[in-house]
């Protein structure tokens, strides 16, 4: 095997019989070396495959700053993922995990916590990339010696779920935009306005629009609680918003087949009541 690329003095590129790109990271493996030096296979620690090409050279700029622990912890990441998950995971998650990594690690030994909005969703709708990112914990402790919280695994679990919509899901891609702009649409005719698309709620709006799509394209489902005493107080309490998820209702009926849940109703109809919320303010004060 011979040096393709070089990542840093630990981390090179080469490739396979099969012009499969291979990472390998060793302590010195590409020191004093160049492109097209024969590798020190007594040095290799780690290999990886990557069938996208083009990961390598987003690699090489993030290790130009990022150091290759973190490339390593997600590289035990995703073999811990990929042995539990029913899906293909998408290469660019060595990226988006070093990335994400390196920034946590470092805040969490600053003593910085932060929380994520997205975890009581990430935990109830993904319960299976959720369990897996709690386990990954682990690892990451045993890695690098520092313990993140239940926040970082659901940020870890986004991660996963985000990866089914990049590279050769193409279509499921387009498919989850339209879903999502056409709710997104629904709800400003419905209302007579322009959403805020710099605020906080019209972020977790838009995340949730997305995960409710993707459970279609996945073809999951949620269990319903059958909780209809929530289900009646919602309605009653935010029955504007409540009508605007009728409408949205109607249309994945519609357009898809869909019959969504009582449980979806009640979260969609609390996220519209949050992204709407301040026009309705004015609204009533006029």
């Amino acid at each position: 095997m011979v040096i393709e690329k070089i990542l840093n003095n630990n981390v090179v590129i080469t490739n396979n019989e099969r012009k499969q790109e291979l990472v390998l990271m060793g302590r010195g493996l590409a020191f004093q070396k160049k492109v097209g030096d024969a590798i020190d296979v007594a040095k290799i620690e780690k290999t990886f495959v990557l069938e996208d090409n083009a990961v390598s050279d987003k690699l090489a700029k993030l290790l130009m700053d990022t150091s290759e622990l973190y490339l390593n912890i997600s590289s035990k990441i995703l073999d811990y993922a990929k042995s539990q998950l029913p899906y293909k995971l998408d290469d660019y998650l060595y990226v988006a995990l070093t990335d994400h990594l390196s920034f946590a690690i470092s805040r969490q030994k600053q003593g910085i916590s932060l929380k994520n909005p997205l975890l009581w969703e990430i935990r109830k709708f993904y319960k299976l990339e959720y369990q897996t990112a709690l386990k990954t914990l682990d690892i990451i402790e045993d890695e690098a010696g520092v313990r993140l919280t239940e926040d970082e695994a659901a940020s870890i679990a986004l991660h996963l779920v985000n990866s089914q919509l990049s590279g050769e899901n193409m279509a499921a891609a387009v498919q989850v935009t339209e879903m999502v702009n056409n709710i997104l649409n629904i709800v400003k005719y419905y209302f007579r306005m322009e959403l805020d698309e710099s605020s906080i709620n019209y972020e977790r709006f838009l995340t949730h629009l997305r995960f409710f799509a993707m459970r279609f394209i996945r073809k999951e489902r949620v269990v319903d609680t059958n909780d209809n005493f929530l289900y009646e107080q919602v309605k009653g309490k935010y029955a504007v918003a409540f009508e605007c998820s009728q409408k949205i209702k109607t249309y994945l009926n519609k357009s898809y087949q869909w019959q969504i849940s009582n449980d979806e109703e009640i979260y969609l109809t609390l996220h519209i009541h949050r992204v709407t919320q301040r026009h309705e303010m004015h609204r009533a004060e006029e």
